[in-house]
C-alpha cells in the first residue's frame, strides 16, 4: 500500500542538536577470514552514555556526515541490532544516517563493506563470490554478539538486517529466501532493460560450477528476525516457493519515482505479491528515487560527481517538486522502527 505523507516530519534530519545532545558510540574494525581470503570492514553505532565531544563521520565533499564518539564505552543494558548491506559500489557509509538515527533510537547498528561489491573493492574474483554477501552479514552478527563489552549487549531475538538495492537481495537471502540463477537467466531475456540483469551479468556470479552452487544454496541465519528491504533488485531470481515461506517479518519500501531500470512494480512490488501477507508490509514512497536511500547531498555535490564520473549527479536526485530527501529519510526511519517493534512480538511465533 502507498503511505500519505503528511506535516509530520518537519525537522531536518541532518540538524546537529539532537546529535550533540544525544551522543552515540562509533566503532570500525576488521574482520580477517584466512579461509576464504575475504577481510572485511565493518562499523558500528551503538548507544553510550558518554558526554565526550563528537565528530563527523562519513561526511565528505558529497555527502552529509553524522555525529558520533570514537571508541566510547556502550550504554547499559541491552539493545536491538540491525546490520546493515549496501548497494552494488556503494560501501558503508551510504547509509549512514539511517545507523546514525537508529543508533538514537537504542538500536546497535553494524554495517560492511562487500568485498567486490563495493566502491573500495571492485575485485572481478571477489564480485563473483555474489553468494558470500549474506555469509558477510552473518560474520557482522557473530563479531558484534560475542563482543558486548565493545558495542553493548544484544538483545535476545532482536536481530534484523536492512539493505538497499543489491543489499536488499542481501538482507532476503540471509532470512531464507532462495535464489534461482536458471530462472533469473530466463527473467532477463524478457526484461532486460532492468539495471539489477546487467549488474548481475558484471558479476559473473555463476561464472563456474561451485559459484552458481553457491547462489542458490541456502544462506540463512537463524538468528535474524526481522528483514527490511529499500528499492532492492534481482528480488525476480527469488523462488515463489521460499518466498511464500519466508520465516520472519518483512517490511518492504520501494522508491516511487518512476524508473524504466528498477521499476517498483517489477522489483520491490513484485517481490512484496509474493511474501506471506500476514507478516509484511509494502510501502511505496512517491516522491523517493532508488538514490533518496543514500545519504542527504551537500550543495556543489552534483558537480563534484559529474567532474568524477558524467552522469552520476543523478546519486542526489530525487523525486520532481517533492520533498527534500532528509524529509523522506525521516519518513523512512519511522517506517522502519514501527515495524522492527512490532515485528519483535511476531517473529518469535514464526520461527
Amino acid at each position: 500500500m502507498k503511505t500519505a505523507f503528511g506535516a509530520l516530519f518537519l525537522i531536518c534530519l541532518t540538524a546537529s542538536a539532537f546529535a550533540d545532545d544525544n551522543p552515540v558510540g562509533f566503532q570500525s574494525s576488521t574482520l580477517l577470514d584466512t579461509h576464504d581470503n575475504r577481510t572485511l570492514e565493518m562499523v558500528v553505532w551503538y548507544p553510550s552514555a558518554t558526554t565526550a565531544t563528537t565528530q563527523l563521520i562519513a561526511d565528505n565533499a558529497v555527502f552529509v556526515g553524522a555525529s558520533a564518539v570514537r571508541n566510547t564505552p556502550p550504554a547499559a543494558g541491552e539493545h536491538p541490532l540491525v546490520v546493515l548491506s549496501h548497494g552494488f559500489g556503494g560501501n558503508w557509509g551510504n547509509q549512514t544516517w539511517l545507523a546514525s538515527a537508529l543508533a538514537h533510537k537504542g538500536y546497535i547498528v553494524a554495517a560492511v563493506n562487500h568485498p567486490g561489491t563495493t566502491s573500495r573493492d571492485r575485485s572481478p574474483q571477489a564480485a563473483a563470490q555474489l553468494w558470500q554477501r549474506p555469509v558477510d552479514l552473518s560474520r557482522a552478527i557473530e563479531a558484534v554478539t560475542t563482543q558486548p563489552e565493545k558495542f553493548g549487549q544484544v538483545a535476545k531475538r532482536r536481530i534484523a538486517v536492512v539493505g538497499h538495492s543489491l543489499g536488499g537481495w542481501t538482507a532476503m537471502e540471509i532470512v531464507g529466501a532462495r535464489f534461482d540463477p536458471d530462472r533469473f537467466a530466463r527473467d532477463c531475456k524478457a526484461h532486460p532493460q532492468l539495471v539489477s540483469c546487467t549488474v548481475y551479468q558484471q558479476m559473473n556470479a555463476e561464472s563456474t560450477s561451485a559459484l552458481k552452487a553457491g547462489l542458490a544454496g541456502d544462506l540463512r541465519d537463524k538468528r535474524v528476525t526481522a528483514v527490511v528491504t529499500l528499492d532492492l533488485g534481482l528480488s525476480r531470481g527469488l523462488t515463489d516457493e521460499s518466498l511464500a515461506a519466508l520465516p520472519v517479518p518483512a517490511l518492504v519500501i520501494a522508491a516511487g519515482v518512476p524508473s524504466q531500470e528498477l521499476p517498483a512494480q517489477l522489483e520491490s512490488a513484485n517481490l512484496a505479491k509474493r511474501l506471506p501477507q500476514a507478516s509484511s508490509r509494502y510501502v511505496e514512497i512517491s516522491d523517493a528515487s532508488h538514490f533518496s536511500f543514500m545519504s542527504v547531498c551537500k550543495p556543489g555535490a552534483v558537480a563534484v560527481l559529474e567532474e568524477a564520473v558524467p552522469g552520476d549527479g543523478i546519486i542526489c536526485r530525487d523525486g520532481d517538486n517533492g520533498r527534500p530527501r532528509g524529509l523522506i529519510q525521516q519518513q523512512i526511519t519511522s517506517l522502519i522502527t514501527e515495524f522492527l517493534t512490532q515485528s519483535s512480538g511476531n517473529s518469535e511465533d514464526m520461527l
